[in-house]
Parts: structure tokens; C-alpha cells; sequence
């Protein structure tokens, strides 16, 4: 006969790891909103920028963008050429 005591417990039961889901959530959510903020915050703000492109509207969040994804192309390609093979170091 099995005893209650020895039953398995799964990982939600537990609520330290409800409290990690639970800000899990509330971090991404705010990572989600911070680009509309930001959008938001180049309309409401004068900005003067260092050169005339600069002050064109949401110049800033596409040049971020942009960015971002010049980045991980790079990164594709020069994960071609580092890589190794699996068994590189046996």
C-alpha cells in the first residue's frame, strides 16, 4: 500500500516555482511593451539629433532593428566558420 507521503510531487506544486512562472510572465510582458514605449516616448520628446537623420520619427527603434538583425546574420555566418565538427576534441 502506497503512502500519501511518497507520492511524486511535480514541479508546479511547489509555489516558489508559481512565483518564478508569475514573474516569468510580468518580465516578458515587459520586454514586449518597451519598444511601444520607447515608440511613444520619440513622439511625445523633442530630440535633437547629431546629424539629420536622426531626427527623422522612430529613426532610432528601425536603426535598433536593423541592427538587430544585421547581428544575427553575421552571427549565422560566422557560426560557419567556427564551428567544429562533434567529435572535434576526442
Amino acid at each position: 500500500m502506497s503512502n500519501p507521503d511518497d507520492e511524486k510531487k511535480y514541479w508546479l506544486e511547489e509555489p516558489g516555482n508559481i512565483n518564478k512562472i508569475f514573474y516569468g510572465v510580468i518580465g516578458l510582458c515587459v520586454l514586449v511593451a518597451l519598444p511601444k514605449v520607447l515608440t511613444l516616448l520619440d513622439i511625445l520628446l523633442f530630440k535633437q539629433g547629431r546629424f539629420e537623420l536622426a531626427d527623422f520619427f522612430v529613426f532610432y527603434t528601425f536603426f535598433g532593428v536593423i541592427g538587430y538583425v544585421m547581428m544575427i546574420l553575421l552571427a549565422k555566418k560566422l557560426r560557419r566558420f567556427l564551428m567544429r565538427d562533434e567529435d572535434y576534441y576526442d
